[in-house]
């Protein structure tokens, strides 16, 4: 929090301490009057004191958010003008460094950016360099006395105007991005009213309709039951449709998620990770693999052990998730649920036809016997109202692989269980279609 703090100090420039050490210009000057060398030192003195009295007034007002814009700073540089027109021709000397502070000292005033202030510091350097050389008859001195006091104010004004322009766009750039999150906060909670409202209507109208018909006519009350089991599945992929874009699917983040759901499984996580990192293209594709390979490794295996093993060189990456398994623990065991998460997300690109096509029983290839081939549950085909659930994705993903230029194989491990490996190549995948798999 410190160090964000400094950050911030750091971007609105410099403040008005950074100024005061430039007094030291006037050493010279003071030096001169405490030995002496000065014609009246006790004027002298008193032309330092009111010299810095008003630099510092001038300064300090200028950074100041309440009197930087009032006509405080111009009156004080104002008279910081004529004092210092007065003690250089009055003493003359070390006197005319002077002018640069006074130059700087105009740099600060916002009232005179910009043309204003360019012509002021002509003026000004012209005026300083004319008079040196009139008092001392010396060019180069004059030159340099001219020159030095025109680029002191230029400087100083160029350096705060560039940092005022940055602080502003800081501000419009997290203006922007407050606004850019009010609006998405108010699409998502208005998606969610428009995808809840009527359906939630609806449930609660045959609800009270099941209510009614069981004591009289249980089968009349089944279809209602059945026809709320549909409109609620309808919900849940609308639902999911409308929330993808909150759910990143990068291969850092599914890795994690992994080894968290197979340790709370029971499943033992091995993890390794070697090679360069990844284009979020790539990631994103094969963090959908891991997702749906996990789940039916929790859901369907039976397994104990679970290792996931990515490999990345400079031309293509590979992807191996392997369980120990031998099926499901018992029949109740649920459906993928995941996998058919993935489907519903991407209707027509390895939905439920290329699910029912599968052969392999999902990622882990442990076919559940509670899950009949239409992708529903056994009690819900003898219903006669199998919904879509279930089914496996695998010709989906290897669809999606395949359109970025790489494969998805599964198949039995031989040794352990089941294997599923998927590589793709590496910065030449199709951005297009990974963007509306995570879209």
């Amino acid at each position: 929090m410190c160090a964000s703090k400094g950050r911030a100090r750091d971007r609105k420039g410099p403040g008005k301490y950074a100024f005061l050490p430039w007094l030291l210009m006037g050493l010279g000057a003071f030096s001169n009057v405490i030995q002496g060398k000065t014609d009246n030192p006790w004027l002298g003195g008193l032309g330092l004191l009111a010299f810095n009295s008003l630099y510092i007034s001038v300064v300090w007002s200028s950074f100041n958010p309440r009197l930087r814009d009032s006509r405080r700073p111009l009156i004080a540089l104002g008279l910081l003008t004529a004092v210092t027109f007065a003690i250089a021709l009055g003493f003359g000397g070390s006197w005319f460094l002077f002018f640069p502070l006074l130059s700087l000292a105009s740099g600060t005033v916002r009232a005179l950016r910009g043309k204003k202030l360019a012509l002021w510091l002509i003026a000004l350097s012209g005026a300083a360099g004319y008079l040196n050389g009139w008092r001392h008859g010396d060019a180069g001195g004059s030159f340099g006395i001219g020159y030095g006091t025109f680029l002191s104010g230029m400087v100083t004004a160029t350096v705060l105007s560039l940092f005022d322009t940055i602080q502003e766009l800081n501000t419009t750039r997290q203006e922007l991005a407050r606004s850019a999150v009010e609006k998405e906060r108010l699409r998502f909670s208005r998606d969610l009213h428009d995808l809840l409202g009527h359906t939630l209507s609806v449930v609660v109208v045959k609800a009270e309709a099941v209510r009614r018909l069981a004591p009289r006519n249980l089968d009349a009350a089944l279809a209602q039951a059945a026809d709320i089991e549909a409109v609620g599945r309808q919900a849940l992929t609308e639902i999911r449709e409308a929330v993808t874009g909150y759910r990143e699917g990068s291969l850092t983040t599914e890795l994690d998620r992994a080894r968290s759901v197979l340790e709370a499984a029971g499943i033992e996580p091995v993890v390794r990770q070697a090679g360069a990192p990844l284009p979020p293209q790539a990631g994103a594709l094969l963090g959908w693999v891991v997702r749906e390979g996990v789940t039916n490794t929790v859901r369907h295996s039976g397994a104990t052990r679970c290792e996931i093993d990515v490999h990345a060189d400079e031309e293509r990456v590979r992807l191996t998730i392997t369980d120990d398994g031998r099926g499901p623990v018992s029949s109740g065991a649920d459906p993928a649920s995941g996998l058919a998460w993935l489907r519903d997300h991407v209707p027509g690109r390895g939905g439920a036809a290329a699910d029912r096509e599968d052969p392999d029983g999902g990622p882990g290839g442990h076919t559940d016997p509670a899950v009949d081939a239409t992708g529903g549950t056994a009690d819900t085909a003898a219903a006669g109202r199998a919904g879509p659930v279930g089914g496996t994705g695998l010709k989906g993903l290897t669809e999606r692989l395949a359109a970025a230029g790489g494969t998805l194989r599964s198949g039995p491990d031989g040794r352990r269980g089941f294997r599923v490996t998927a590589e793709l190549p590496v910065g030449t995948g199709d951005g297009t279609d990974t963007e509306e798999l995570t879209r």
